[in-house]
Parts: structure tokens; sequence; C-alpha cells
């Protein structure tokens, strides 16, 4: 059996595959020794679902472990409506909707699917200003869904210590990137 991929690393792939290489190596160790203000407010924000406190309505699932055997993925959702059939990825403040916010999407919707759930619309949520951005499902997007697949591909196949980064934004942005070999700043 192929090892199992978290959701989460789907998003940091798209940003810098050798960020999943520090996300491992620093492991469980004090967030304040390499986390940066806006990952430390992303985590604060995430509490309430990781803890099962956002709503105490029925139809609101939170925090729920997922699984996709097609994929190999596991993870947690933030929120489902089960009344709405709504899936709702939450971040702290969204600048931008990037394509590695939408590739968890597509993991978190595809988990739901086999286990049963009914998934009609899918948003990412920004908490800092509270607004709600529509995502496209799968197969109303085949581009990002050729994406999704792509990069579950490339997770699991990818020797990362051949990684060369070429994005200077990224490594200006990456809580990683006093430690890393590669970065560009």
């Amino acid at each position: 059996m192929d090892e199992l991929i978290l959701i989460s690393y789907l998003n940091d792939y798209i940003f810098c595959p050798a960020s999943i290489y520090f996300h491992n190596m620093y492991g469980n160790r004090e967030q304040l020794t390499f986390q940066k203000e806006a990952q430390l407010n992303g985590k604060k924000a995430h509490e309430t679902i990781d803890k099962y406190s956002y709503y105490d309505k029925r139809n609101i699932i939170t925090g729920i472990d997922i699984y996709s055997e097609r994929y190999g993925l596991v993870g947690k959702i933030d929120i489902y409506d089960s009344v709405n059939k709504i899936l709702i990825e939450r971040k702290k403040k969204v600048v931008e909707i990037y394509d590695g916010y939408i590739l968890q999407l597509y993991a978190q919707y595809f988990s739901m699917q086999e286990l049963g759930y009914t998934v009609e619309s899918m948003y990412i949520h920004s908490l800092d200003d509270n607004k709600r951005y529509y995502i496209k499902k799968p197969l109303e997007d085949l581009e990002m869904f050729r994406l999704f697949e792509d990069v579950i591909v490339e997770l699991k196949t990818t020797d990362i210590s051949n990684y060369v980064q070429t994005n200077v934004k990224k490594c200006e942005n990456c809580i990683y990137s006093d430690a890393c070999d590669r970065g560009l700043v």
C-alpha cells in the first residue's frame, strides 16, 4: 500500500515541496521557534474547529477525520453543513485564492464523497473579513482537477533533494527560509 498523504501537503507542495521536508523535520517542536505571525494566527483561527467548539447545531459537522482510498489522502475537514450540503475550508485571511487552497478542498470533497456525504457546493472562507469564495467542483473545473491529480502523483514520486525553488516571493514568505539550503533570500 502506498503511503498516505496529508491533505495539508497539497497546499504545502504547491507552495514549495521543500517545505514538507522542513515541516516533518520540525515536527512537534515549539511552534514559536519557527512559525511566523501568519502561521500562528492561522493555527489560532483553527482552534475552534480542532476542539469541536465551532458550532452546536446538529447539521454543522466540524473537524472530522477523513480519508480518500482512491487518492491515498488523509486529513480533516473544517466545516460541512449537512442540510445545505456545503463544504467550507477556513483560512485566517484570504488575499488570493491559491491553487493549494483549492487542492485541499478537492481532497476534502473526494474524501467526503467516499464517506457517503453529498457535497453540492464548496467555499473558501476568509475569517478576517468574513468573506466566502465559491469554488467550482472538480468536474466543473477540469484544469484544476488535472492539477489536483498531477500533484498527488508528484507528491508520491518526486525526489525533493533535486528540487530547486525559482520563485523568490515564495522564499520571502516561507517560515523555513532561515533553515533552507535552497532558498533564494
